[in-house]
């Protein structure tokens, strides 16, 4: 696996993060789909996430 190869990652709270790929993924993370060079996969979040706020947060307002 390359080194400067990601992967896009979620929580349950619907945010997102990018995680190197092949490594192991920390608890409460999984794989969003997305996976690219580190610049591609925070190019994706930045088109994608664009309510920062938690899923908890957004559905209680």
């Amino acid at each position: 696996m390359p080194a400067d190869a990601f992967v896009v990652v979620r929580n349950d709270e619907d945010q997102l993060s990018i995680w190197a790929a092949g490594a192991d993924l920390p608890g409460g993370w999984l794989p969003e789909g997305t996976s690219g060079t580190r610049q591609e996969c925070l190019d994706h979040i930045d088109l994608v996430w664009t309510d920062l706020r938690p899923r908890s947060l957004r559905e209680a307002s």
